[in-house]
């Protein structure tokens, strides 16, 4: 006689009691997708993008001629915003972006706040032009230098020691504007290397703070050049 009790019969897609039937995926266990996570995410980076230019590395858009041949028209030059952060100063032969207000421009032009913060976030992000404040020269003088153009060979002189300037647009004088100033300690006397084409320290001479920049006023050292692909790389400086 057989004493086992009978096995029940379960076909194969019937759960053991409890258990729940698994959902199907395409049943709807997917959420809805939505344009909430994209967009935060795109804000999020956005944010980070601007403090990191804020305060490390900015991208600079160049608008014009007046430092060819280190930089073009439409280069985007990353500004090295800790060059001078723990102590060192600039040097002559450094690419420096300042703001020029008080020694370049009279003030600050005045606009919509909320204008000029929307460019301030394009600029910092390098999609836009820089302030019309911002400039970007080459440094000839530092603080108790003697500046003077031209000797008679028209070479500039620094504390006498006449200046070798690759850097210049080829078939430019160093300058056709003759000058002797003594740079004041804190200040800067900068120049650009497409000096035809620049409007720099020369022509402040006169003029409250006689075209000196004070140092406090320097955003950053212009390092190197991200953008277009083809001018990667370091930007061109020459130490004197």
């Amino acid at each position: 006689m057989d004493t086992e009790a009978p096995h029940t019969q379960r076909g194969r897609s019937s759960p053991v009691e409890g258990e729940e039937r698994p959902r199907c995926a395409l049943s709807g266990g997917r959420r809805p997708f939505t344009w909430r996570r994209p967009v935060a995410f795109g804000v999020v980076c956005t944010v980070l993008l601007i403090l990191f230019s804020n305060f490390v590395v900015q991208p600079f858009l160049i608008p014009s001629r007046s430092m060819e041949p280190a930089f073009e028209v439409g280069d985007r030059v990353l500004v090295n915003k800790l060059a001078y952060r723990f102590g060192d100063g600039p040097r002559r032969g450094d690419l420096v972006v300042f703001d020029g207000t008080g020694s370049f421009v009279p003030e600050r032009p005045e606009g919509s706040p909320i204008g000029g913060a929307l460019h301030g976030a394009a600029s910092a992000l390098g999609l836009a032009e820089p302030s019309d404040s911002d400039f970007v020269k080459r440094v000839v003088g530092v603080g108790g230098d003697d500046v003077v153009c031209c000797d008679a060979d028209g070479r500039m002189r620094v504390n006498g020691v006449a200046l070798d300037e690759p850097y210049l647009y080829p078939g430019d004088a160093p300058s056709q504007v003759p000058f002797r100033i003594v740079v004041p300690l804190g200040t800067l006397w900068v120049m650009g290397d497409h000096r035809s084409q620049s409007r720099d320290s020369r022509d402040h001479l006169g003029q409250p703070g006689g075209g000196m920049v004070p140092v406090e006023n320097v955003i950053g050292r212009a390092d190197w050049i991200g953008w277009p692909v083809s001018r990667w790389g370091s930007a061109g400086g020459g130490h004197g």
